[in-house]
């Protein structure tokens, strides 16, 4: 059971330190998150296919160099 009468404001007031822990930890993982991306992309190689592609709107056959 929940209690009947919070005051949210106050409790706010007294989880102050793991609120802003909690935010933190939060920042701290969208940083890592997109340096993770953007070192992925950095690392790739770039696209790799075979020498004949197929064109998918039409069917045909492309040549690659």
């Amino acid at each position: 059971m929940s209690a009947p009468d919070t005051n949210v404001k106050s409790e706010e007031k007294k989880h102050k330190a793991s609120l802003l822990g909690i935010k933190a930890v939060m920042v701290y993982v969208a940083i890592l998150l997109v340096g993770f991306v953007a070192w992925t992309f950095i690392q790739s190689d770039g696209p790799e296919g075979a020498e004949t592609q197929i064109d998918g709107r039409t069917g045909a056959v492309v040549e690659t160099e």
